[in-house]
This record gives C-alpha cells, structure tokens and sequence, in this order.
C-alpha cells in the first residue's frame, strides 16, 4: 500500500521556490562583487562565449523562479485577463525597468560628482548620453511583463507551445543571418546599435581583441529569454496541479531531466551561449532549475518532517539536527524579499565604491580598502576578492532578516 503525501495545508508559499530563489540572489550578489574583477576564481566568471560555468545560471534561475511565481500569482485569478490585471502587470514591468534605469542613473551621476563635475553635466548630461537601456533589472521588468500578459492571453494550456514558437523565431533569425560570433556581423550587435545606439549598450571583446557593441540583455535574446519565463509557469503548472508531494518530485525531475537532454542535443546546432540567451541555454538552464526545485521539493517537503520526528540524543547528533532542520532559513530570507535585496545590494557597492578617501598617499573607495586593505592581506588575491563578495551577502542577509522575522515583504 503506497502512502500519499500532501503538503501543509497551512503554507502559502511555495518554501522550496523561496529556497532556490534565495539561493540565486545569493549567488548574484557574490558573482557581481567581487573585491577585485582583476581577481576571481573560474567558477565565479562567466563563460567568454559559447559555454556555460556556474556563474553563467543565476540570472536564468531567476527568470526562471520568476514564471513559476507569475503561475501560482495569476492562478488565484484563474487566469482572468482584464485589463485591471493587465495594467498591474505593466505598471509592474514598467516599475521594474525604471529602478534598473535609476541605479544606472545614480551611479553615473555619482561618479561624475567624485570627479568634479558641474551640477548639469552630473544629473543630467553624463547619464542622459551614456545610460545603458537593457540590462539586468529592465530584462527582468520587459520579461515579466511581456510573459505575464502572454500567459493570460494564452493561458497556461498553450503556453508551452508559445514558449517553443518563440524560441524556433529565435533559432531561425540565428540560422539565417548565421549569428553564432561575437562580430560586427551579428544581427544581435547590428539591431542594438541600430536601435538604442552605441553610447547606450554594453560592449565585449572577442577572442581576437576586438571590442564590438553587443549587449547580453539586448533587443532580439530578449525573446528566447521570454520563452524562458514562460517554461518557468508550465513548470509552475506542472508541479501545483499534483497535490501529491512525491509527485511533485518526480514531475520536476522528469521535465527537468528531458530539457536537459534536449538542450545538450541542441547545443550541437545552437550552441549554449548566455550572452545569446540562445535556445539550448534556455532548455539546459531550466531544466536544471526544475531538477534542482524537484530536490528542493523532497528536501524540505518530505524529508524535513521526517527529520521532526527524529530525537537525537548525543550532542553531535543534536548539532547536525539543529542544522539539517534550519539551513534552509539563510536562502528563504533572501527568497521572500528577491528583488529588494538585490536592488539594495547594488546601490549599496555602487556608493561605497565612489566614496573615497586617503590611506598614507593611497586613495581608496570604501569598497577598494575593505579588499586591498582587509581582506587581500589576509586571504590573498582571489581568496580576498571572495571574502569581500561574502561579506556582502552576509550584511545583505542581516538586513534581509529582520524583514523576514518581522514578516515584512516587499514586493517588486
């Protein structure tokens, strides 16, 4: 006779997508503050191209997490389209996209300031000519908005085929304009120059030293990235529509495991490639994720009851309990509060970085001095760099947790 598990009745949260969100911030803090970009282990890099290192899955985990939520957001509605919910929608991706815009803004503005600028030429005329339009925080706010508004239209039934359709367009604009480099040939870099312009876009350098205009977050890897959204919210279908706990396990590594398998197969065609966004990264990084929340779900959901009813009794026994039964805590408090946090965490580098001073003839940034001053004499180059990315997370957290024990969320 097989025994049903079903989750609490109480729990109005998904806890294992809190704990693979909390895990992804986490990890976009430590990858995007190094103490020193001179200075970082491999793993923490992302891929020059084509490829893909563990650096190169928390943006995609979190576009990722993001359609699971905007499922189980939207199903309370029944996925009603009307156009109050549309507008809440918009507004939301819109709100989005100017706090990226307003981060950018200040840190330019403040660097302009440290340098002595006049007051025009710092809030304005600097930022006004050289604000970047995409980037992380607008690709998340266009993503959102375009997925949700697709996701009600469609509802959840078709939106796999939406998802695979936009993802063939992508394949195919590659295919015929054979867009697979890092030149001034790919309709990528040609379409964002042509479109927001070369002071308004990212540049990288390939492998022959050139610097091209081409921006990871630009106009056209927009689309397989909306694609990837919306496999987030047919994961988030196929997972609350079990009710059965070990169900919910064996959807999401089933799922997970096949777009793995059809990514790498793709990978041979459509190389997996984040600054692309193309199609065999979008199927590997979901189907990684979904793997990962499927033992998150088994993790927390089953395993961790069973743990309650263990009673240890020596004190080594006492001290693995205490932690298998609270690990999880660290992540969710970084997964209930995502977007915050990360905006904080980023304009809170971007000004320690500007605010300078003089250390016996060295000028130092707050930043700059925590790393060469503190934490690269003790650990050395790399091992410093980390510490600092570290320390960041950490008081991002102590932050993040007294929101979390007050119960306060702020929603993005």
């Amino acid at each position: 006779m097989t025994q049903t598990l079903t989750p609490p009745a109480q729990r109005k949260r998904l806890l294992s997508l809190d704990i693979l969100r909390g895990i992804t911030v986490a990890g976009m803090i430590m990858v995007n503050n190094p103490g020193s970009w001179s200075h970082i282990y491999a793993p923490l890099r992302h891929a020059a191209w084509n490829g893909c290192t563990p650096t190169d899955l928390v943006f995609p985990f979190f576009v990722f997490c993001m359609g699971v939520a905007m499922y189980i957001s939207h199903n309370k509605s029944n996925f009603d389209f009307n156009w109050a919910t549309a507008r809440k929608i918009v507004v939301r991706g819109l709100l989005i996209v100017l706090i990226g815009w307003a981060l950018s803004w200040y840190g330019m503005a403040l660097r302009q300031f440290v340098k002595g600028a006049d007051f025009v030429t710092t809030i304005w005329s600097y930022p006004i000519e050289h604000l970047r339009y995409l980037g992380v925080f607008p690709r998340l706010g266009i993503v959102s908005m375009l997925g949700g508004l697709l996701l009600l239209i469609f509802k959840p039934k078709r939106i796999l085929w939406v998802s695979g359709a936009l993802m063939l367009l992508y394949c195919i604009l590659q295919s015929i304009t054979n867009s697979f480099e890092l030149n001034a040939q790919n309709m990528e870099s040609i379409v964002d120059l042509k479109l927001l312009g070369d002071n308004h876009i990212y540049h990288m350098t390939n492998a022959a030293g050139e610097r091209i205009g081409f921006d990871p977050e630009g106009v056209l890897s927009t689309i397989p990235c909306i694609a990837h959204v919306l496999i987030g919210a047919w994961m988030g279908k196929l997972i609350m529509n079990e009710k059965d706990l070990l169900g919910k396990v064996n959807r999401a590594l089933l799922a997970g495991a096949i777009m793995m398998i059809l990514g790498f197969c793709l990978d041979y065609a459509y190389p997996i490639n984040k600054s692309m966004w193309s199609a065999s990264y979008v199927l590997v990084t979901c189907g990684l994720a979904s793997c990962i929340l499927g033992i998150l779900t088994w993790i927390l959901d089953i395993r961790l009851p069973q743990l309650n009813e263990v009673q240890p009794t020596t004190a080594c026994q006492k001290v693995h309990h205490a932690v298998a039964k609270n690990w999880y805590k660290f992540f969710e408090t970084f997964g209930v509060n995502p977007l915050f946090i990360y905006c904080l965490s980023t304009w809170f580098v971007i000004t320690i970085g500007q605010i300078r001073f003089t250390v016996q003839d060295t000028a130092y940034s707050i930043w700059g001095f925590w790393y060469r001053g503190c934490m690269q004499p003790l650990l050395g180059d790399k091992g410093g760099s980390l510490a600092c990315a570290l320390s960041l997370v950490l008081l991002m957290w102590s932050i993040g947790y007294i929101l979390y024990r007050k119960k306060i969320y702020i929603k993005l």
